[in-house]
């Protein structure tokens, strides 16, 4: 998601592609941004949303050649501003922490929307999944919580393989259920 060469090579070996997914997702921290450095926020984007840009655009040639092309972006339900400031048994309001990863998600929730806005006229379905909180090295949390990582790929399928007249540009979680921005 980070080296330009290794986007360009894998890019060049794919002449067709009617579904690219964008699993990247790193967090170093649990800190709020007061106690969190610039370069954390700068290497949580380059892998969060600025890896997401470059693959993405990388892939573009090989998705407008199918007649169905999808898009799907994993992102976080911490990603939720609604969330985020409301009470949601997810996570606890207002704590600000994990601000490099929720916010880098959050941003990444932005570049699915001018996807799905650009890219409609050409048929391209765009959307971001909320996987929930799954049983993944991403952090001790989500270890613990033993969520099945199998739920959260059927909800990416389930955008992978959306309908031509199904949603674009929207937020859903891993069930299906839309989530707020």
């Amino acid at each position: 998601m980070t080296d330009p060469d290794g986007i360009a090579q894998a890019a060049a070996q794919v002449d067709r592609l009617d579904v690219l997914v964008n699993n990247a997702g790193i967090s170093a921290s649990l800190a709020p941004p007061a106690e969190t450095d610039v370069e954390e926020f700068r290497r949580t984007y380059e892998t969060n949303v600025f890896g997401v840009l470059a693959v993405t655009n990388a892939f573009l040639p090989a998705l407008r050649r199918s007649p169905h092309p999808r898009i799907v972006n994993i992102s976080s339900g911490t990603a939720s501003l609604t969330w985020s400031t409301n009470p949601n048994p997810q996570f606890t309001p207002g704590s600000g922490g994990a601000a490099a990863y929720r916010s880098s998600k959050a941003a990444l929730n932005a570049l699915t929307v001018f996807y799905a806005q650009t890219l409609a006229e050409e048929g391209f379905k765009v959307n971001a999944l909320a996987p929930g909180l799954r049983a993944t090295d991403l952090n001790p949390r989500a270890a613990a919580a033993g969520g099945d990582p199998a739920e959260a790929a059927q909800g990416a399928l389930r955008l992978a393989l959306l309908p031509d007249d199904g949603p674009t540009g929207g937020f859903f979680s891993w069930d299906g259920a839309p989530v707020p921005w």
